[in-house]
């Protein structure tokens, strides 16, 4: 690796966010975050248990700033929303109805 790869690496390091949401919840809660190798760790194993990993910076930014624990802020509720709409979409197109 040269020195321009090695000053580069830190910068494509991932920015992670897991979110949990369930039926009854007010509003998905930040279950896990983390920069670097926390957060390949999160993403290897959200793919190890089948769970769809959505890339955007902008949004996992502003997810990254609520505390762990926490209820999303209300503001972020109709981007995740869509992201969740989204992929009930994808998923119900890989498991139709039987």
């Amino acid at each position: 690796m040269d020195r321009a790869d090695e000053s580069a690496a830190p910068a494509a390091r991932a920015l992670a966010v897991a979110l949990k949401y369930a039926p009854g919840d007010l509003a998905p809660r930040v279950v896990a975050k983390g920069r670097g190798l926390i957060a390949e760790e999160i993403i290897a194993r959200a793919k190890e248990h089948g769970v769809y990993v959505h890339e955007s910076p902008e949004l996992v930014a502003l997810l990254a700033q609520v505390d762990l624990d926490a209820h999303i802020p209300p503001a972020l509720y109709l981007a995740v929303a869509e992201l969740l709409a989204w992929l009930w979409r994808i998923e119900s197109r890989e498991y139709p109805p039987v």
